[in-house]
């Protein structure tokens, strides 16, 4: 790969796009290229009144919304490292991960301020509301009369006008340190993922051999969290590369309030994670699907297309109507859907990321991907299974390429672990890569269950079952008492629309266990099944955080 500065194609795509519109919140403002690139250029000023070098640390901490994207390209233009942190973690959390980054300055949106404390983070120099810009604290008096002077600094160094001509931002190297990117997964505690510049460069590479259809007068709704690399890549930086206008949600990503925006905005691209569509299956499609007359025209040859024709079109125009494909990502997707929504023929493609990879490590056209797999090695990526027969016995998989990083900030053994001697990163996940290249992913390594005949178990198959179940929202299986219980989040809402009171919804689902467990091998039977009062808690891509239940 042939490496050309990310940060001087946001100059260009900037200098291109100078009029048009770049980023909003939805429902409210509007900024263009030449306004993002204004209140840029003011923050560099900001930065060099901190006394901010190359390669500092910046940490955000914000909900995503207009000036969260304005905040990230502005500190990573002027050549420091931006550390986007998750707004869910705890106050405790982000004191400590601000202090573990080294983070100079920390932009935060008043909200979370309220639960922090600048005593907790003593090495901070400022620290900048993400909203207004304003400054919530300084170290010197001479930041905060920087901030009251800054229109007037902005005029000295352009007194004539801030056009085009004017932006010249840092140009970065390969293997320089782009992005220190915090992890909020499923196995346990945040690593400072140290993401390079030829990472960012590769995905950018990726998303226009991919998508070349988006430009300059295309648009996409960012409703992921912009700290998580899957939507800060591609709801955001890739975007921007090319001129789109990207509408931030700014609140709180319901279901609601997500499909009421696609109809809205009618994006050109879908970002989704599994448990979106899921949800919009549940509500939206299975219903359709279990009315008795559609039941008898499913069984049709010819009669179940136009079904399913129908069913297309709706989700379609749900879905703004306007977008070339849905792209699903960040956890494994539902079989009985995905192999729905391969039937009608409806355009999506599942791929296979890590934030390692700055996330893209797989993906194929949604034409020509398989069912259950999710793709083949990206541009600039090799992957491999580490096991004898790599088509039909899993294996880990392990990846090498561009995409990789450099390694787990200030944290040299996890970092050893996680490389093997001939430089393989290894993901912890488990799969199998057929004679085609394409990926089929069958769990993750620290949840493979060891079963009572030697049998490797991996839950998510087993849940991948539970789940198409009436009923289930979503499972989790653990290992307890030397047997499989299932952890079962219902759906009560549908039980109490079934004319089921609690305590019969309840042991409906606890005497489902001889039901399921004939859907299910021998070696993977079920123990037990407990009931769920509350959701699971997820990381921000929705995945459960499987090491909070586990109980061996």
């Amino acid at each position: 790969m042939e490496f050309t500065s990310v940060n001087k194609l946001y100059q260009e795509a900037f200098k291109k796009n100078w009029d048009r519109p770049a980023i909003s919140n939805y429902h409210g403002e509007t900024l263009h290229y030449k306004d993002v690139a204004r209140r840029m250029e003011k923050l560099h000023i900001m930065f060099e009144e901190c006394g901010l070098q190359k390669g500092d640390k910046v940490a955000i901490c914000s909900r995503n919304q207009a000036n969260w994207a304005v905040t990230f390209l502005a500190i990573m233009t002027y050549g420091a490292v931006p550390v986007p942190l998750l707004h869910e973690f705890k106050s405790a959390n982000i004191h400590h991960l601000v202090n573990h980054s080294e983070a100079k300055i920390l932009f935060v949106d008043d909200v979370i301020w309220e639960g922090l404390s600048e005593t907790e983070m003593p090495d901070l120099h400022a620290i900048i509301q993400v909203n207004t810009f304003k400054i919530l604290f300084a170290s010197d008096e001479k930041i905060v009369e920087a901030k009251t002077h800054l229109n007037e600094l902005f005029g000295r160094k352009y007194p004539e006008a801030f056009t085009p001509d004017c932006l010249d931002y840092y140009e970065d190297s390969e293997d320089e340190l782009a992005v220190i990117n915090y992890t909020s997964g499923t196995s346990g505690f945040s690593k400072g993922v140290m993401i390079p510049y030829r990472a960012i460069l590769s995905n950018l590479q990726f998303g226009k051999k991919v998508l070349p259809q988006l430009d300059n007068k295309s648009k996409v709704v960012s409703m992921l969290p912009c700290a998580h690399m899957y939507g800060l890549m591609f709801e955001v930086l890739y975007e921007l590369s090319v001129g789109c206008h990207v509408h931030f949600l700014s609140r709180l990503p319901s279901p609601k309030i997500i499909m009421q925006a696609l109809a809205e905005v009618k994006p050109n691209i879908v970002i989704a994670v599994p448990l979106v569509i899921e949800k919009i299956y549940k509500t939206k499609v299975k219903p359709i699907l279990e009315k008795e007359g559609i039941k008898f025209l499913m069984k049709v040859p010819g009669l179940d297309q136009i079904v399913l024709n129908k069913v297309k079109t709706e989700l379609i125009n749900a879905f703004g109507g306007e977008f070339i494909e849905v792209i699903i990502g960040g956890a494994a997707f539902n079989k009985e859907v995905e192999a729905f929504f391969k039937r009608m023929g409806f355009p999506f493609t599942v791929g296979y990321g890590m934030t390692e990879c700055a996330p893209i490590i797989t993906y194929d056209d949604w034409k020509e991907e398989k069912l259950y797999s999710c793709g083949k090695a990206a541009p600039n990526m090799e992957v491999r299974i580490a096991s004898a027969d790599p088509a039909n016995i899993p294996g880990e998989i392990q990846i090498k390429g561009a995409n990789v990083f450099l390694g787990y900030y200030k944290n040299e053994t996890a970092t050893s672990e996680v490389f093997t001697e001939d430089g393989w990163f290894r993901t912890g996940d488990m799969g199998v890569l057929d004679a085609d290249g394409s990926l089929f992913i069958k769990g993750r390594t620290k949840c493979m269950i060891l079963g009572p005949s030697g049998q490797n178990i991996y839950p998510e198959e087993v849940e991948t079952v539970l789940n198409s179940q009436p009923y289930v929202v979503d499972s989790l299986v653990i290992e307890d008492d030397g047997g499989l219980t299932a952890l079962i989040y219902p759906d009560f809402q549908q039980g109490a629309k079934d004319g089921m009171d609690q305590r019969a919804f309840l042991q409906y689902i606890k005497d489902q266990l001889p039901e399921w467990n004939k859907e299910l091998p021998n070696y993977a039977k079920l123990k037990k099944i407990e009931v769920m009062s509350e959701d699971f808690e997820r990381t921000p891509k929705k995945s459960i955080k499987r090491y909070l239940y586990q109980r061996n």
